[in-house]
């Protein structure tokens, strides 16, 4: 047990210094090797082993697609599609703002470049129509989250990556989710809306609706793409990534013609930069994840879990408010890769379907992109709307109290949300959930 103090000691006190989360996860991780009397090569062996993934490919491609959305002007089209579909009902840039946010989620999997590219133009737009700019960055912010959610998630890609999941089952689970998370956002619009009168955007024409389907059609390809590749096993999760990646690059610089030749190179190098970062948090977050499980801290957390009690639904509610406590200070990706050894060993101590288990996780994490420190999402929002952290937390918490109804009903009902992924995928569930 002194290994594991120091462990957490040493990565904690690292943090009340300011340190990076990726360094001091890495910092601490060598102090306690070196304490245990393992050759320190062996955390540099354990690095490069964790991103040596032919799965966690898929993670560039889908952020390079991001990039190619936001540069060439997609996400315009995306914003003209949206208000042609929902813009005319009460709450309509509300409604915008979600279902936007739903299809470049559908996309490029990533939450804060979901946060910062709609929510530069929803913000002030949502402000000037009469929406409280809290509300206007809570709703953003909290959209932005359903990235983690709906496929192809990243977060579903690293989950699937390091505890050796489908991630195509992982990418079919997160649909019914997702959109039902959507949903509750929209009610929860129309709800505000009402209360403050806001005015709606003028309802388009049949004829405006069909043009701005026209212009979105290309784009909206790419998800169908993705997901009839995969459920239809032509591709996997990463080949879908490339073709959905290559298919984004076509439209910008062929179709659309928004993107020049000479743009590519910035392009490329900006997405090299961007997926480094995150990548060396990943390759950090497994030295920890892997001291975890070879000090025999997973099999003690389980045994002290299981004490309280053996029930598989009120274990599954114990990792949910673990997961959205530990969200409010790590990053989604960083927590599923340091605790997947203590999640994965209550998963088969419970005889809970991994599926199911990564699904609860992954959503309970979701939440914390919107919970202060951390709340990365809810930060991009608030310096977008200018509007301070408190308030927009305030702002922020009927939103996340109607998500945590959600992730409640997928704990209480797995056979409604594990439908699709049972479906095509049958062999990823050995166990009932």
């Amino acid at each position: 047990m002194t290994s594991v103090f120091l462990l957490l000691g040493s990565f904690l006190a690292l943090i009340s210094l300011r340190v990076p989360i990726a360094f001091a996860i890495g910092v601490a991780s060598l102090i306690t090797v070196i304490n245990l009397g393992l050759p320190p090569t062996s955390v540099v062996n354990q690095m490069l082993s964790n991103i040596n993934s032919f799965a966690l490919l898929a993670v560039p491609f889908f952020l390079l697609l991001g990039r190619l959305m936001n540069d060439s002007g997609i996400t315009d089209r995306l914003m003209d599609f949206a208000q042609s579909v929902v813009g005319h009902i009460r709450g309509g840039l509300g409604h915008i703002n979600v279902l936007v946010s739903m299809m470049f989620a559908s996309m490029s999997g990533s939450a804060a470049a979901d946060t910062a590219s709609v929510g530069a133009i929803m913000i002030p737009a949502m402000t000037k129509a009469g929406y409280p700019a809290p509300f206007a960055v809570a709703l953003t912010a909290t959209s932005s989250t359903l990235g983690v959610i709906v496929p192809p998630s990243i977060l579903f890609i690293i989950y699937g990556a390091f505890g050796n999941i489908s991630i195509s089952a992982l990418f079919l689970a997160g649909i019914l989710p997702g959109i039902l998370v959507g949903l509750v956002q929209m009610g929860y619009t129309y709800h505000v809306a009402s209360r403050y009168r806001v005015t709606n955007p003028k309802k388009v024409n049949f004829r405006g609706r069909v043009r701005a389907g026209k212009t979105a059609a290309p784009v909206l390809l790419i998800p169908i793409i993705i997901l009839g590749g995969i459920t239809s096993g032509f591709f996997t999760a990463t080949e879908a990534a490339s073709v959905a990646a290559l298919t984004g690059l076509i439209l910008a610089v062929v179709v659309y013609r928004t993107i020049k030749l000479n743009q590519l190179f910035g392009i490329f190098s900006s997405t090299v930069v961007a997926y480094s970062l995150p990548m060396f948090a990943v390759a950090a977050a497994g030295i920890m994840g892997w001291l975890i499980a070879y000090l025999g801290v997973a099999r003690e957390v389980a045994d002290l879990i299981i004490s309280i009690s053996d029930h598989s639904i009120a274990i599954m509610f114990m990792v949910m408010l673990f997961c959205v406590v530990i969200g409010t200070v790590l990053s989604p990706m960083t927590a599923v890769i340091i605790f997947l050894p203590i999640i994965q060993e209550l998963t088969a101590v419970a005889g809970i379907s991994d599926i199911h288990m990564a699904l609860v996780v992954c959503l309970s994490l979701a939440v914390g992109l919107t919970t202060p420190p951390y709340g990365i999402c809810l930060l991009i929002a608030a310096q977008i709307g200018n509007v301070s952290m408190p308030r927009a937390f305030l702002a922020v918490l009927p939103i996340i109290g109607l998500t945590l109804l959600v992730i409640a009903s997928v704990v209480l009902l797995p056979d409604v949300f594990l439908f699709l992924p049972q479906s095509f995928f049958p062999q990823s569930f050995p166990v009932s959930g």
